[in-house]
Parts: structure tokens; C-alpha cells; sequence
């Protein structure tokens, strides 16, 4: 059985973070429905964002990711009627998700006090961008501005040379971040209301989220007096045997051996340059951050005489630490995460094909089983006729413009 099979989510909820919460609720068993404007959907239906458009390669790839294994049930829940419906959906709910901002939670009728007057054990997820509190509480925010750059991420990532900072590596790469961190606080309040019968508020926000990823940079720029942790130069860095490097053929490596002298000698006699692991200038840890510059190029030069393949072959042999950098399309087929079922390829009608990216939580040795996002409004007649509709009253909601 899934881990959260029975529990009922009730998704309304646009773009990427709150609805990755859904999609990662939908992994773990949840029966989620997302609620989409019966005309227009999701924004994200529509999304091109970093060269990716909607229907390449057969596939939209963005609405994929952030909605699969979900329902979809098109209601105008800015009306009276519609409005109504929605909240019969939640009677039954154990959990109400929302990004919707506060004046249009207000005005629609589905603030927290709205939902959990109706229900009061449901537990009502809320993804903001800056927190429910303080002067910009109501202040709209995307990853890229709440996640990305106010909490330092940007201009933690440039490299010493560069005088910009850097933008996000992709879409909704805060996003995602943030939407698994209200997921597992939405497991900790269904946990809590199994001892006290209650329903919770859950709130997380962008800005949360990215100070979460930045803690440790933040206390360290903080403890040291200075605005920015030092910006490591790969021609330069602490530890030579933690950087980065480029094959004959034109791929780079990451060395990982924090415990340098541990592997220092292991890793000379792999290469063949066992001569350097007696050097004076690298005999230690502390010699060889006196003179790395001068042991990066040394080590540039052996390695830039071999293709990758080789050099795997001989880190494969040594005990230290080390990985491929890939590309992204590269992870689809890398097969320790096929394996542990960190990516799953799902197949489409018409001959599409997409890699989606598991919640990466194991529990019991059981990943999650993937499944495609749902069209617009795919569950609308279905969804409400469990609650007992008739097919006429559907017909005389649709006719209202009530639903889809």
C-alpha cells in the first residue's frame, strides 16, 4: 500500500511550487485533485521557459512534471455556485493546497478560515513567496526572485572572476526545492492530527526555503564578518583534491577527497605520477594548499592526456572520491538512478517519451510508480458525480458556467 493512499488533497494552485507539492503527494499514493479555471487551466499548461515549449517532442514537458498522477476538475470557483462545489470537495479533504495570494484567497472565499470552518481536521498548505508575515507578506514571488536571489544563492554561486551574479541553472529549480519541503510539512501536521484529531496550517515560502539551502553559507559569511563566503577559483583552490577538471576529451570530473591526505598517495600511484605524492611541495594537506595553483596544473596536464573513459577507469581503481559532471540529458541514462528508481521514463500515446524524477524518499524500499499529468479538465464529470451528482445537475453546471 502507498504511503499516503486514502488521504484526500484538494489542489488550487498555479505554476510550479505549490503544485509540485501535489505532484509529490501524488507520488506517495495521495488522491489529488487540482482544480483548474474551466477555461483558461494552469498557466503552466502553456509555459515556455529555458528553450522549452509546450508539446516538444510530443510531450508538455513542464505541465508533466509538476502534475502528474493528479486529476484534473474544472471549476469556476469565482462563482457562487462553482465556489460551492469546491468546498463539498473539501468536506471530504484531508488536505487544501494553495499559492493563491492573500486578497485572492479573501476574495474567492478560500482563506484559511474559509476551509477550516468547513473542515476543520483538513490541513491547509500555503506556498507564498516571502512567509504570511512582515512587510512584504502579500508581495507576489517566483523562485528566481524569492528563492534564487534574496537569500543569497545568486551571488553565492559566482565564480571569482565572473562580476554578475548567476541566474537559476533551470526551471523551477527553487520551485521544486520548496514544494518538497511543504510536502514533508504537510506529512508532519497529517502525523499530528492522528494524535489530536486537529487540523494545522502548514506554511512554507520561497524565501523560507532558500535561507534553508543557504544556512550553512549565511552562519559562515556571518562568523567569518564578511558579506560573501570566499569564492572558490578552481586554478587556486583549498584543496586541490577537491575541484574540478577536464578529460583529453573534453568531459569534466569532480575530485571529492576531502581527506586529502588520506588518497593523495593512492591517487598519484593511479595516474602514474608517483613522484608527486613524495614532492615536498605536495607531501601534506597543508603543502599542497600552499602551492595548489602550481599542483592544478600539473594535475591538467596529466589528465588532459587521457579521455574519460580512461581516467574513470583508473579513480574506479583508487579509494578516493570522485564523480562525472553529466548533463542533464545524460542523468536519463544513468543507470545508478535507474536503478534505485530515481528516474522513470513514461511512455505517451503518439510515441512521446519523458523522464520524470521521483520523490527522492525511499520508504520500505518502494518508489513511487509514475504517471501522466491529466488533460484539462479530464475529471470533472467523474469526480463530481462521487460526491452524487446527477448527470443532469452536471449538465445544469456546465450550462451555468460553473464547470467545464
Amino acid at each position: 500500500m502507498s504511503l499516503l493512499s486514502g488521504i484526500k488533497v484538494v489542489e488550487v494552485a498555479i505554476y510550479a511550487f505549490v503544485p509540485s507539492t501535489g505532484a509529490a503527494l501524488a507520488d506517495w499514493g495521495a488522491d489529488v485533485l487540482k482544480i483548474e479555471h474551466p477555461e483558461t487551466g494552469d498557466p503552466m499548461r502553456g509555459l515556455a521557459s529555458y528553450g522549452i515549449s509546450p508539446g516538444m517532442g510530443g510531450v508538455t514537458a513542464l505541465w508533466e512534471v509538476f502534475n502528474r498522477g493528479k486529476k484534473s476538475v474544472g471549476i469556476n470557483i469565482a462563482s457562487e455556485q462553482g465556489l460551492e462545489l469546491l468546498l463539498k470537495l473539501v468536506d471530504e479533504a484531508d488536505v487544501f493546497l494553495t499559492n493563491f495570494m492573500a486578497p485572492a484567497r479573501k476574495k474567492l472565499g478560500i482563506d484559511v478560515d474559509d476551509i477550516m470552518t468547513r473542515n476543520p481536521r483538513i490541513i491547509y498548505g500555503r506556498g507564498t513567496g516571502q512567509g504570511p508575515l512582515g512587510p512584504d507578506a502579500d508581495k507576489g514571488g517566483f523562485d528566481g526572485l524569492s528563492y534564487w536571489g534574496r537569500p543569497g544563492v545568486s551571488t553565492a554561486a559566482m565564480p571569482p572572476d565572473y562580476d554578475f551574479p548567476v541566474m537559476l541553472p533551470g526551471p523551477a529549480f527553487g520551485d521544486v526545492q520548496s514544494g518538497m519541503n511543504l510536502a514533508g510539512g504537510i506529512a508532519a501536521a497529517l502525523y499530528q492530527r492522528e494524535k489530536t484529531g486537529k487540523g494545522s496550517v502548514v506554511d512554507v515560502s520561497l524565501l523560507g526555503s532558500g535561507l534553508w539551502a543557504m544556512q550553512a553559507t549565511i552562519a559562515g559569511a556571518y562568523a567569518r564578518g564578511s558579506d560573501n563566503i570566499v569564492q572558490l577559483d578552481r586554478h587556486r583552490p583549498p584543496n586541490p583534491l577537491a575541484n574540478i577538471y577536464r578529460s583529453g576529451d573534453g568531459r569534466f570530473f569532480l575530485l571529492g577527497m576531502l581527506e586529502s591526505d588520506r588518497y593523495w598517495a593512492g591517487l598519484c600511484e593511479a595516474f602514474d605520477v608517483g613522484n608527486l605524492a613524495e614532492d615536498e611541495r605536495f607531501a601534506s594537506m597543508s603543502a599542497r594548499a600552499e602551492n595548489s595553483e602550481k599542483l592544478v596544473g600539473i594535475l591538467d596536464e596529466v589528465f588532459a592526456k587521457m579521455d574519460m573513459d580512461e581516467i574513470a577507469r583508473r579513480l574506479n581503481g583508487q579509494e578516493g572520491q570522485w564523480s562525472t559532471v553529466q548533463l542533464p540529458r545524460e542523468t536519463v541514462d544513468d543507470q545508478q538512478s535507474l536503478e534505485n528508481g530515481y528516474i522513470k521514463v513514461l511512455d505517451y500515446a503518439g510515441g512521446g517519451k519523458l523522464p520524470l524524477v521521483s520523490v527522492p524518499a525511499i520508504v520500505d524500499g518502494a518508489t513511487p510508480a509514475a504517471s501522466r499529468a491529466p488533460e484539462h479538465c479530464e475529471h470533472t464529470d467523474e469526480v463530481l458525480a462521487s460526491l452524487g451528482y446527477s448527470e443532469g445537475q452536471l449538465i445544469e453546471f456546465k450550462i451555468s458556467g460553473a464547470i467545464s
